[in-house]
């Protein structure tokens, strides 16, 4: 294989793989969304204190970034 088609079929397969992480992400981003109540958060984040801080850092970046959209009053991200 030419080092052309090799970096072409790698970048392919990088931007494919990129493209499966952000589905998954922003499935989680809408899953973790749905807890938006008081009841709701305080049962997710029973759920969370059984994980190690390493653990659990994606989602809680999410939540923050989501709790900052909700005061700010802007909707999505």
């Amino acid at each position: 294989m030419s080092p052309v088609v090799s970096t072409v079929t790698t970048m392919r397969s990088a931007l494919a793989h990129r493209r499966s992480a952000r589905r998954v992400r922003v499935q989680l981003e809408r899953e973790l969304a749905s807890y938006d109540t008081p009841s709701a958060r305080h049962e997710l984040d029973a759920i969370l204190s059984r994980h190690s801080a390493a653990d659990i850092a994606p989602i809680e970046h999410i939540l923050t970034k989501q709790s900052v959209s909700r005061t700010r009053g802007v909707g999505g991200r």
